[in-house]
């Protein structure tokens, strides 16, 4: 029996094999880490970014093909599928431009209804601020009639208080007066009385003291 040989190895994972390795299906992980290395590889090396143009290039205006021929088994039968190339082209061209015709309508329209709506909302809003402007003057307009109702009322209300006192002072007077102007006759009458009865005294005793004083004079039936 033969002895057991050396383990197989893979010539490409052998040491001594100058062959390439083979590549295997990578995970996401480890794709990512390939990604990794290979840019830390050359840290200097610029990185370019694709910009990504989304905007289609047009093709060039196509020449007019005067004379077309049928795609009939023959000389010149090619010239159909040049004509209908031709064609192709010209409805991607023209397809093109109905989308930037059509893009550029939607721009026009949103910006119409934008300015519609910014014009709606600044009359709202100025419509409210109105609003708010009058109910505020309003509110002004009658707390100063409340204040000035208050200072006429208070005003009358000190007149008409000096008004009384002044006709109070004037009832008085009259009062005294026509009191003083009353008893003015009785006190002349009682003078003249008394000078009648001095004067009656002296005539007759010569004493003032034997004068009786003015008044009732009772007289006895005898």
């Amino acid at each position: 029996m033969s002895g057991e040989g050396p383990e197989s190895v893979p010539t490409s994972a052998d040491p001594r094999s100058k062959r390439p390795t083979k590549k295997r299906a990578l995970t996401p992980v480890s794709e990512q880490a390939a990604h990794l290395d290979a840019l830390f590889a050359k840290p200097d090396q610029e990185i370019r970014f694709p910009t990504g143009d989304k905007k289609p290039r047009l093709a060039a205006p196509p020449e007019i093909v005067t004379n077309v021929q049928g795609s009939s088994a023959g000389a010149g039968s090619g010239e159909f599928h040049v004509y209908k190339a031709s064609r192709r082209r010209e409805n991607e061209r023209l397809r093109v431009m109905d989308e930037e015709l059509k893009k550029e309508q939607e721009k026009q329209e949103f910006e119409r209804r934008r300015a519609e709506n910014g014009t709606k909302d600044d009359e709202k809003t100025r419509k409210n601020r109105e609003k708010r402007e009058k109910k505020k003057a309003a509110k002004l307009r009658a707390i100063q009639a409340d204040k000035s109702k208050s200072n006429t009322e208070a005003a009358k209300a000190a007149k008409s208080g000096g008004d009384d006192s002044g006709d109070g002072d004037g009832g008085g007077d009259g009062k005294n007066e026509g009191s003083d102007a009353g008893l003015q006759p009785i006190s002349a009458v009682m003078a003249a009385a008394a000078e009648t009865a001095r004067a009656e005294a002296s005539n007759g005793n010569g004493t003032p003291g034997s004068a009786q004083t003015p008044g009732i004079v009772i007289h006895d039936d005898d």
